[in-house]
This record gives structure tokens, sequence and C-alpha cells, in this order.
């Protein structure tokens, strides 16, 4: 870590980054995603080097170390974080990456798929013609269509962000 970079840290308030990380984390959870895994995202978000240990994430957010590990088992499986270890310990870090965002959003598409197949047998098996099968029939083209739109837009922000951030 450089100089400047280790002043800034030491410079921040707590108090202000706690703030935020409950702010953050509330906005998460009014997307859908749980309260606690909401909270271990932002946390490790907010933290300069994008990673921490359990211990760490239950200091830092005054929760259990069996909260932090069903949050970071969830935030795992939806490709929003990674667990490390450390050399020559049994610890694991646990580390958010710059492109969890669109790998995220980009790992939805399996998800999609499936929703896609189910609404199109719904489709047949409600009818058509059937205000529920026509409901249904608009939810799959929605799908359809974001599925299109996906890939071309993950690489205009690929392209975008190497431009944008490129040392």
């Amino acid at each position: 870590m450089t100089e400047a970079v280790g002043a800034e840290a030491a410079a921040r308030d707590p108090e202000a980054v706690s703030t935020f990380v409950e702010r953050f984390a509330a906005q998460l959870v009014e997307a859908g995603m749980a309260r606690m895994p909401s909270r271990v995202f932002a946390a490790l978000l907010a933290s300069d080097t994008g990673t921490l240990t359990s211990a760490e994430l239950g200091e830092q957010l005054k929760i259990s170390p069996a909260a932090v590990s069903g949050a970071v088992r969830y935030l795992a499986q939806v490709h929003m974080v990674s667990r490390e270890r450390e050399p020559g310990s049994r610890r694991e870090r646990y580390r958010v990456h710059s492109d969890q965002w669109y790998e995220a959003l980009t790992s939805r598409e399996a998800v999609i798929k499936r929703w896609e197949d189910a609404l199109r047998e719904g489709v047949t098996s409600l009818g058509a013609d059937t205000p529920a099968g026509r409901r249904l029939a608009e939810t799959l083209d929605f799908f359809e269509f974001i599925e299109r739109d996906l890939a071309a837009m993950m690489e205009r922000w690929r392209a975008y962000r190497d431009e944008k951030y490129a040392c």
C-alpha cells in the first residue's frame, strides 16, 4: 500500500464509512438482496483492499461469525465475492473484485434461460390466448429481449471500463 493511500485510509472517518455501508446495504435490501449479504458486500466494497477476514467483517459490522459465514456463502454463490486462503493459514479472506458487478449480472444469464424455458412451458400449459398465458408470454418476451442485449451491453461496458480506468 502506498503512503498516500495508507494516509487517506487512516484519515477516513470510521463513522462515515459505517454510515455509507449501512445506507448502501439498505439500498441493496430494497432491491431484494437479504440484509446480511448486503451489509457484508457493502463493507467489502468500502474497504481499500477489497478484502476482509471473517473476524474483520464481524468486528466492523458487529455480527456473529455464523452471520458472516451465511452472508459470504450467499455472495459466493451469486459470484459477488470470492474466498481466498491466507498462505500458511486456515483463515480465509473474502474479496470483492472490481468486475464483480458485471460478472454477477452476466452469470444470471443461465438463470434467465431457465426462466424462459419455464415460461414457455407455462404459456403452452395455460394457453396463449388466455389472460394468464398472455401475461406469461409478455414476461417471456421481456426476458428474451434482455438476454439479446445483455452480451452486447457487457462488451460495451468492458471497452468503456478499459478506456476509463486504464493505468
